[in-house]
């Protein structure tokens, strides 16, 4: 098989010829300080995988819905390797702000965008809606590799994968758990609206041209919000946009980097065709993958469950083939890419490179 026939049998819940791999995305920071700032076709093509290149569809906007939207950004200086950026967006209506910090590793906000329920009728009402998606990234990417890898990413978020998710990004996680429980027709309002934007640009983009779309996000994880929450305000969400994505020829992986066990048994009902990112408990995530194989294995892929502290920023070749080796079987029966369960900035690339290797000598 070539990497992309082994990626797609994986997506299909199939076997491959053997266990395939990738990473969950390059930093920019490991790419700069480990391998002398190269960019990830070749990080990928110097650690010898098939490669899975993250790229985004380009969204376009009309100039006279831009208007309504004036976005300004004030950079407010770099304090202790932390930059600010002042975010300021003037609707005819009234104005909304955010604070913007980041480090050289990652970023964050310190001030999310909507604070208040009129803040949300704000965004719903003037935040710009795409007119069409220019699909040539995606394009360019999946002539760039060929018959090694694929593409995936997000689609149509404002934040993160799906409608709670991105209402937790724009709002803040526990505002949005506090805002459910107060004012729970008011949030199904919410997330109803961003689904239903989501679901506009779906129509508009036509053929998806990723392999691979992620919907879900952390928000929605068992560490987060319990399983009666998640049927209430993640799932009927979920299925909608799910389907609609499917229905544009694409397969579709429900991301949730935090605890999931106790809802193992909800995860099939939204439809997707996979699941990420089986985070172990040593990452903080409750993941038991032979029992999530066990339960839930015909019927989703897998991505994940590698331990990147233990096996890429802490740890040893050793450690990192060990680890392959004990998922691979853990999931005998194929329909698994294993990867690292969540970024990672640190790490010898003798650790990737042993964990490559040991992905290889994994044959079904």
């Amino acid at each position: 098989m070539d990497g992309r026939d082994r990626f797609l049998a994986a997506i299909n819940n199939q076997k491959a010829d053997r266990l395939p791999c990738q990473v969950h995305d390059w930093m920019t920071f490991y790419l700069n300080k480990f391998l002398n700032g190269m960019d990830a076709y070749k990080a990928y093509e110097f650690f010898g995988m098939d490669p899975v290149i993250y790229s985004w569809p380009k969204l376009i906007y009309s100039d006279k819905d831009k208007l309504k939207w004036d976005v300004k950004r004030k950079n407010g200086g770099t304090k202790d390797g932390i930059q600010t950026t002042y975010i300021e967006i003037t609707t005819p209506d009234g104005v909304l702000n955010a604070i913007y910090q980041k480090s050289e590793v990652t970023g964050w906000f310190k001030e999310h965008l909507i604070k208040s329920i009129d803040d949300f009728t704000l965004w719903e009402k003037y935040n710009p809606q795409p007119i069409k998606v220019d699909w040539s990234n995606v394009i360019e990417a999946k002539n760039k590799i060929g018959k090694h890898g694929i593409v995936r990413s997000g689609y149509c978020g404002f934040g993160q994968g799906s409608p709670w998710q991105d209402f937790a990004y724009m709002v803040g996680t526990e505002e949005s758990i506090m805002l459910a429980y107060d004012e729970p027709d008011w949030m199904h309002h919410a997330l109803n609206t961003l689904l239903q934007k989501k679901l506009d640009i779906i129509d508009i983009g036509g053929k998806i041209e990723l392999d691979l779309v992620e919907t879900g996000g952390g928000a929605g994880s068992s560490t987060v919000i319990s399983p009666s929450m998640h049927e209430e305000f993640c799932l009927p969400y979920d299925k909608i946009q799910i389907k609609a994505l499917q229905d544009q020829q694409t397969k579709v992986v429900y991301h949730l980097c935090g605890g999931f066990m106790p809802m193992l048994d909800i995860f099939p009902n939204n439809g997707a065709d996979g699941l990420e990112t089986m985070t172990p408990y040593s990452m903080g995530g409750d993941c038991d993958i032979n029992e999530c194989t066990k339960q839930i294995g015909d019927k989703m892929f897998f991505i994940g469950g590698f331990d990147q502290n233990a096996g890429f920023e802490h740890g040893t070749p050793e450690n990192a083939r060990q680890q392959v080796f004990d998922l691979h079987k853990a999931c005998p029966d194929g329909g698994f890419i294993v990867s690292p369960s969540d970024h990672f900035f640190f790490g010898n690339p003798e650790n990737i490179k042993a964990f490559v290797k040991a992905a290889k000598e994994c044959v079904y």
